[in-house]
């Protein structure tokens, strides 16, 4: 069996949502959470969250509950969340510049490291404490340590040799934020990140409303 078949993806991209649920509960001083809670603030099938958070291996108590703290620990050890990712971004642009300010990545132990541009304008500024350095530099930054994760947030056309570079240079994990396909060897995992994608999805929904609103 293919390694991403055991992998439960929508699932997966739950667990963030829980998180940040716990987190805000663990803020609040709050010890135990139902799963009908968490069901309630999801809005979905209870049977679904209980299904989910079965995959982190927590046991919850009957009339109880999940200990908030204790959930928070196994989430974020199945997401591989409770040690730090290093990690690098290429591409300083809007998009790069508001992903170095997201500070929650701090909650999800990933930490960039370095911040890549090929800008004579960007290079050497400050962005949220990292200094901006040239995409040339790359290798004599990295020396010999690549990080395990790289975010490109670089334009369609030069995403590839973006990644050819971060692949040469033993990058195996990229996250990627231009709209392309990108062609990486097989050991080289890619997630694309489509925006497009969520407003299409409202752009239909609002399209079938307002078509049986008309009918």
């Amino acid at each position: 069996m293919r390694k991403e078949k055991l992998l439960n993806i929508p699932a997966i991209r739950r667990m963030p949502t829980y998180l940040h649920k716990l987190l805000k509960m663990q803020a609040e001083g709050r010890s135990s959470v139902s799963s009908t809670e968490l069901a309630d603030y999801m809005k979905i099938e209870l049977i679904v969250v209980r299904k989910d958070i079965s995959l982190t291996g927590i046991s919850g108590q009957r009339r109880v509950g999940y200990d908030v703290n204790e959930l928070i620990r196994y989430i974020k050890n199945y997401l591989g969340w409770d040690e730090i990712i290093s990690g690098v971004l290429v591409g300083a642009g809007s998009l790069g510049t508001a992903l170095l300010g997201y500070t929650d990545f701090a909650h999800y132990g990933f930490r960039i490291d370095h911040v890549f541009d090929i800008s004579p304008e960007k290079i050497g500024r400050d962005i949220y404490g990292r200094t901006v350095c040239d995409v040339n530099d790359m290798a004599a930054c990295f020396a010999g340590n690549p990080p395990e994760i790289a975010v490109i947030c670089v334009s369609n056309s030069a995403a590839q040799g973006v990644a050819d570079k971060l692949v040469s240079l033993g990058v195996k994990y990229i996250w990627n934020f231009a709209n392309v396909s990108l062609q990486v060897p097989p050991h080289v995992v890619v997630q694309r990140e489509v925006i497009a994608g969520g407003l299409a999805m409202l752009s239909v929904r609002r399209k079938q409303d307002r078509t049986e609103n008309d009918g």
